[in-house]
């Protein structure tokens, strides 16, 4: 359970430096506090999408994988922040990607900021 929170909150932060730095990638609100809850609501749905939709995505896309070296996750990533502001959209939060560039910029950063705390925040 401790891992699960670690992590969420480790994407949430990604998330929330990928709002700051792509100009596409919007995270509103009144507040900090409700800043804060909409990207740990975010970053559940961003879990939740990568737990469920993204191995499927990547099994059928497996011929594109090996095509293109691996660089193919660069787009699956990027569809998945994509998919997670459709989805935040629908349940009424504060997070809106527009377009498939700015989910792609955000896709990397979200991926190296997550990394890095990964790395400097261990599980144990």
């Amino acid at each position: 359970m401790k891992g699960f929170v670690i992590k969420t909150l480790i994407n949430a932060a990604a998330i929330w430096v990928a709002a700051w730095i792509v100009t596409g990638i919007t995270l509103t609100g009144d507040d900090w506090k409700q800043k804060t809850l909409t990207v740990i609501a975010v970053a559940l749905v961003f879990g939740v999408v990568n737990w469920l939709i993204k191995p499927v995505v990547q099994l059928f896309s497996l011929p594109l994988f090996i095509l293109t070296l691996g660089l193919f996750t660069f787009v699956v990533n990027a569809l998945m922040l994509w998919l997670t502001s459709w989805a935040s959209d629908k349940l009424d939060l504060d997070f809106h990607v527009d377009g498939f560039w700015a989910a792609l910029f955000g896709a990397l950063i979200v991926s190296l900021v997550s990394w890095g705390l990964s790395l400097a925040l261990d599980d144990d």
